[in-house]
This record gives structure tokens, C-alpha cells and sequence, in this order.
């Protein structure tokens, strides 16, 4: 089992949240459970893929960690809302404070966007192992995962293919024999022999259609990648352009741009435009390497040259 990583609670925040907004008492510890549930099952998904797919474990193990905590601070946050204001049912009418409770109920919502971005959050960590997530050029497994999926969608092209050659064969039963022989239930031979709304049969022809464009999607973008990270991480400084560097982050992907010191706001600015974002990590700005990357730094690269000999 992976080790699993929790955040405080503050649970005297918690237990004068519950004592002025309900007549029932505060189960002691309940507040911590309730997030550790919650923490425990994503830490669920984790653990299966470890067992299912180890190459994406680190990045599944980061995103539990990010959740964990900013769950806690998302609890955190919302026990301490609660708790600025009593419930009208809990104080009385007489001098009750309308604008602090109107403050608490903008938060409320403000509190729920959050609590609405961290399911989403956990959905991403259970497609690390339903293979449901966007694959990224950055991730250092990339050509692995596309070539896994490649792999997926061309058995599933095949096995359609199959299905529906028994599925038309005179011979019922022999027909439902080779179905069962691939893996069918008697259910799913059913099913697939029920006519649809325009009376077909077995997997429709755009089914094959859809399936088989993403087959040429993946195959291009595998290409594409294999292509991009057979060449070598460059890196250059910027002619006319002092304390300015370009680097082709291929292990990264990324196109990234160097600055010695922080740049002026005026140059930030221009970065923004071209969908350059400050990388805390690398200390740079940078964006997805592709062609329309080099394109915008070179235009952001003219763009500060051009404002930097207006300052002079």
C-alpha cells in the first residue's frame, strides 16, 4: 500500500462550526474523518495503480498529495466560514448581523467552486488508471502510453470487425459460437443482434468510422513525437537581446524562455500574449513545444526588442 500523506484539520474550528449552526452536538475526531474518507479514496486509485500501471505511479502519487492538502484547505477554509456566523435558527432574530451572514453566504459559494474543482480533480487521478486522461507531450512516457493506446484501438478495430462478420453469418449459432469464443457474454451477443433505430445490427458502421480516425490521430501524433524527441534539448541566447535565452526543453517539451532578473511588467506582458507562462520550477517562461511555440517566441523575442529600443 502506498503511503498516504494527510494534512491537519482544525478541529476546535469544526466543533464551534457545528455548536452554532446546529442543536446537535459535535461528534469529536468527525470533521478529520470525514476528510480522511475522502483522501482514502483516492489513495484507493493510487494503490491500484501501482499494481496495474507502475509507469504512471510518481504522477499519481504527486496528484494524491496535491489533493490531500488542498482538501484540507478546502475544509479548513470551510469550517472557518461557518464559523463567523451563527444560524438565525441558533442566535434569534433580535440584532442578528444580516451583512456578516451575506458575507458568509458569498463565501459559501466561493467555497463550493473550490469543493467542484477537487472532484474534479479526483476524476483526473481515476483516469490515470481508466487510461481516460489527456496523454501529455511532456510526460517522459509518452510514446509508451500512445503506442499502448494505439494498441488499444486497433484490437478494438479488429474485434468489431469480428464481431460483425459473425454477427451476419447465415449460421446463427455458429454465428454466436465464434462471438463467445472472443470474450461475449450471451447478454452482449444479445444485445449486439438487437437492431438499432435505423435497423442495424451488430456495431454500427460509424462506430468503425469514429474508431478509426482516432487510430490515424494517434498514429500522426505518435510520429509527430517520436520525431520531436529524437532531436536534442538546444539551447541559445538571443542575438541583440542581452540576459535573454532560448531553450528546446525536449525531455520536457517545452519551449522555454530565460531571463536574468525578473523581466518589466511591459515584457511580462508580451510573454503573456504569446502563451508563455512562468515556470516556478524552472525558473522560466514556457509553453508546450510545437511549431506555433517557435513561432510566438520568435514574435515575442521581436516584440522586446523593439520595446527595449524604445526605452533606450
Amino acid at each position: 500500500m502506498i503511503e498516504r500523506k494527510y494534512f491537519p484539520i482544525n478541529e476546535n474550528t469544526a466543533r464551534t462550526a457545528k455548536n452554532i449552526n446546529s442543536f446537535s452536538d459535535y461528534v469529536s475526531g468527525s470533521a478529520t474523518a470525514e476528510y480522511k474518507a475522502y483522501v482514502d479514496r483516492v489513495y484507493n486509485v493510487v494503490d491500484r495503480i501501482a499494481e496495474e500501471k507502475p509507469h504512471l505511479l510518481e504522477r499519481a502519487v504527486d496528484k494524491a498529495e496535491c489533493y490531500s492538502r488542498k482538501l484540507a484547505e478546502y475544509y479548513n477554509n470551510y469550517y472557518r466560514n461557518e464559523a463567523s456566523c451563527p444560524s438565525i435558527l441558533i442566535s434569534g432574530g433580535s440584532n442578528f448581523p444580516v451583512k456578516k451572514k451575506e458575507k458568509q453566504n458569498s463565501r459559501r459559494e466561493t467555497l463550493h467552486g473550490t469543493w467542484q474543482y477537487l472532484e474534479e480533480y479526483a476524476r483526473k487521478i481515476t483516469h490515470l488508471l481508466t487510461m481516460e486522461q489527456p496523454i501529455l507531450s511532456s510526460d517522459e512516457n509518452a510514446i509508451e502510453l500512445l503506442e499502448e493506446k494505439l494498441e488499444s484501438l486497433t484490437d478494438m478495430q479488429e474485434r468489431m470487425k469480428t464481431a460483425n462478420k459473425a454477427i451476419r453469418l447465415k449460421d446463427t449459432e455458429r454465428g454466436n459460437e465464434q462471438l463467445r469464443n472472443m470474450g461475449y457474454s450471451d447478454e452482449e451477443i444479445k444485445k449486439l443482434r438487437e437492431p438499432d433505430f435505423c435497423g442495424r445490427v451488430g456495431y454500427p458502421d460509424y462506430a468503425l468510422t469514429n474508431n478509426n480516425a482516432n487510430i490515424k490521430r494517434v498514429k500522426g501524433r505518435l510520429e509527430s513525437l517520436k520525431k520531436e524527441k529524437s532531436q536534442k534539448t538546444s539551447e541559445n541566447e538571443v542575438a541583440d537581446l542581452s540576459g535573454v535565452t532560448v531553450k528546446e526543453n525536449v525531455e520536457e517539451m517545452r519551449l522555454q524562455l530565460f531571463f536574468e532578473g525578473k523581466p518589466e511588467p511591459e515584457i511580462r506582458d508580451i510573454l503573456k500574449r504569446q502563451a508563455f507562462k512562468w515556470s516556478p520550477r524552472n525558473s522560466c517562461w514556457q509553453r508546450q513545444l510545437t511549431n506555433n511555440a517557435r513561432w510566438a517566441a520568435k514574435q515575442a523575442i521581436e516584440q522586446i526588442k523593439k520595446l527595449r529600443e524604445e526605452v533606450e
